[in-house]
């Protein structure tokens, strides 16, 4: 069966859904593109529920599915020190990708989805098409003048530097007053520090009762389960000293922190978006907000006539830094607990937050700099060139 479209989008997720929005809300007088969504059956192949924060000044448009926002964070050093600091106008925004979808749903009501496994992406003179199978074995093609493809790529691109930020979490529910509902801890240090890279506890306060507390690593490879919940509970028992508490829910992953170059565009109308895309920023792992900022500029070319290949997620020169940054935490020349430490003692919190988001001037980056260990991170630049980018 074969069905033609403006505009298909392969991926429920965060970047394809937001997309699909997106596109679907053009300006007053413009029409809408044809929109089919292809999504995964339920199974391995959909995502578990995961949590994407991000941050931004004021409401934003998913203000009613947030979980919870914050105006204070903390990065704690390995001896506990590191005070609250104020974000400003800013807020750090945690939504959860069930919430996500059920908003975004009722959006997208008279869009048409297809639930089917794609097989093959097909470049064409004028368009593209996609092969998909369904849960009932059924073949269809879907031809479209657009294709977005939101699907993680299943190998990395090849890359001088690459680590993974793995983490696992658990909602904990306590029996006394145990966080501080106003503040993210963000980076807290008070962990074993691993050969390779780094570890930090990271802590999303619900209520006085409730929280996400997570074990995160920036590292070579992802750990088994057992050393993730062996870890939580070092964090948990021993370094919040939580007492008594019980588990809800649990999650985890792992993101790929890389300086590959991502393609963003594989064929004259096949276009990469979200993770694929290189939303994802090397050296955080934050990419909810850059999947936005590629979602807007493609929807708005979409909506004007004009060629809608997705932007760089993030400036070039933001990239480079990033590469530096990962290249000597990954061999041991930059001390990770010290480095981000002393980031955010010397460097307002909100200028920092938007370092990380991108959308700082040179001159900010230029002071920024200043604050890191200059000498390593010199030698870590002036080595990058010589290696070569592997698989």
């Amino acid at each position: 069966m074969t069905h033609s479209s403006d505009i298909v989008v392969v991926g429920a997720g965060a970047a394809g859904l937001s997309l699909a929005w997106r596109l679907l809300d053009p300006p007053p007088g413009v029409r809408a593109p044809e929109v089919v969504l292809v999504e995964a059956p339920a199974g391995p192949l959909r995502p578990p529920e995961r949590t994407w924060c991000f941050w931004e000044a004021g409401a934003g448009d998913y203000e009613p599915l947030l979980t919870a926002s914050w105006r204070r964070l903390r990065v704690r050093a390995p001896d506990g020190g590191g005070p609250a600091r104020d974000l400003g106008g800013l807020r750090y925004k945690m939504l959860r990708s069930s919430a996500f979808e059920r908003g975004l749903r009722a959006r997208l009501a008279g869009m048409r989805r297809i639930e089917a496994v794609v097989e093959r992406i097909a470049d064409r003179p004028h368009g593209a098409e996609v092969v998909c199978r369904t849960a009932d074995g059924a073949v269809r093609t879907l031809c479209a003048r657009w294709v977005y493809d939101s699907r993680p790529p299943s190998v990395p691109p090849p890359a001088r530097v690459a680590l993974l930020q793995h983490f696992r979490g658990w909602f904990v529910r306590c029996e006394r007053p145990a966080f501080t509902p106003e503040t993210v801890e963000l980076m807290d240090f008070r962990t074993p520090q691993p050969e390779h890279g780094l570890s930090f506890g990271y802590v999303l306060p619900l209520s006085r009762h409730e929280a996400l507390v997570e074990y995160t690593e920036f590292g070579r490879a992802p750990l088994p389960r057992s050393s993730y919940d062996e870890a939580l509970r070092h964090y948990t028992e021993r370094v919040l000293g939580l007492g008594p508490y019980r588990v809800t829910a649990t999650e985890q992953g792992a993101i790929s922190m890389t300086d590959g170059r991502y393609d963003r565009r594989p064929g004259r109308h096949v276009f990469r978006i979200g993770a694929a895309g290189g939303a994802v920023r090397p050296s955080t792992g934050y990419a909810f907000a850059a999947i936005q900022r590629q979602s807007r500029a493609v929807a708005d070319a979409v909506h004007t006539g004009r060629t809608p290949v997705p932007p760089p997620a993030h400036p070039a020169r933001i990239l480079a830094m990033d590469a530096v940054l990962l290249r000597g935490l990954d061999t041991g020349r930059i001390d990770g607990p010290a480095f981000f430490t002393r980031l955010f003692d010397h460097v307002p919190a909100a200028r920092l937050l938007r370092f990380l988001d991108g959308t700082t001037r040179p001159a900010e980056e230029f002071a920024i700099g200043l604050r890191t260990p200059v000498s390593a991170m010199l030698r870590t630049a002036a080595e990058l060139p010589l290696l070569p980018r592997r698989a």
